[in-house]
């Protein structure tokens, strides 16, 4: 059996990405951060539309039904580009809402969900849309990480409004899904600290040489791409088979890679990486808070140990 992507695939991840870089590069990663401070707005809606446009968030949706017609495996290689770029807003809860909320699929409607447990919303103040819920809940803005993703205090509206993640009988597959989604977008910003330290680990030069020839600086980026290649195939192996054990254990994997990975790339820059116009703190920041959303660790580890407890007994 070869587990390779297919050349459908690679195709589908280099026009991602070719998009991505194009539209979404550096100066608009920055520009984003600007306009979230001055103006608290994250989600660039041209943006969206034209990830709507280009499939992204109707790539499951069945042909018939306006959509793309792929499959979860494709889905994760798409959103480990949108991760690497770090493109703020609700991608997955969207993606999720594609053939649910009117405006998700083609990218017209900004759909966010209840995935951080408790009662904080992210982007609700830019959203048209809770996933599971019939009207828009009222919220409070409450201090965050990140400065691309805002978070809100809600008081939850009574009376009509749905379950979190859409029909009670799909709550437990939006949840798996949607973790496996943020693996994904993990794994993605997991890799390009790996790409930020070895490119900077080449051009800064102590002692007459570039860091990148010594040898601690050699294995801690050696101990990245380890990191985030094993949590990579965690991810694939997860979208191949669709079992929310794996499912589990790739968002496990996939969290500790995005933030240890961060850590590091920020010890390579030294203190440069502590200043803001680095861009590694924005990863470390985003890792922290996709931590928390749809299944956090502990929850993970628990569906895990309850699986094994099943398969022993």
């Amino acid at each position: 059996m070869d587990f390779q992507p297919t050349q459908d695939q690679r195709d589908l991840r280099a026009g991602v990405r070719a998009l991505l870089e194009g539209r979404y590069g550096r100066e608009a990663l920055r520009a984003s951060v600007d306009a979230a401070a001055d103006a608290g707005a994250a989600v660039d809606r041209g943006l969206w539309r034209e990830l709507g446009g280009a499939g992204f968030f109707a790539l499951r949706l069945p042909e018939s039904e306006g959509g793309v017609g792929l499959g979860l495996p494709e889905a994760v290689l798409v959103f480990e580009e949108a991760g690497r770029a770090l493109v703020p807003g609700p991608l997955v809860a969207t993606h999720l809402a594609a053939g649910v909320v009117p405006g998700a699929a083609a990218g017209t409607a900004v759909v966010t969900a209840f995935d951080l447990g408790g009662d904080l919303v992210a982007y609700l103040g830019e959203a048209d849309a809770v996933l599971g819920w019939d009207a828009l809940p009222g919220g409070v803005p409450v201090r965050a990480a990140d400065p691309l993703t805002p978070l809100y205090r809600v008081v939850r509206p009574g009376g009509g409004a749905g379950p979190a993640y859409g029909p009670a009988r799909n709550a437990a597959a939006y949840v798996s899904q949607g973790a496996l989604l943020t693996a994904a977008l993990q794994v993605g910003s997991a890799l390009r600290t790996v790409e930020l330290a070895v490119r900077y680990a080449g051009e800064r030069e102590q002692f007459g040489q570039p860091i990148g020839a010594f040898q601690a600086v050699k294995h801690l980026c050696a101990q990245m791409l380890v990191r985030a290649e094993v949590a990579r195939t965690a991810v694939y192996a997860a979208a191949v088979t669709g079992d929310p054990g794996e499912s589990a254990g790739a968002k496990l994997l996939a969290d500790e890679a995005a933030v240890r990975n961060a850590r590091d790339c920020l010890q390579v820059h030294g203190g440069m990486g502590f200043t803001w116009e680095a861009d590694v703190h924005l990863h470390l920041k985003r890792a922290w808070v996709r931590a928390e959303q749809w299944r956090t660790a502990a929850e993970g580890e628990e569906l895990l140990a309850a699986e094994l407890l099943e398969s022993a007994g």
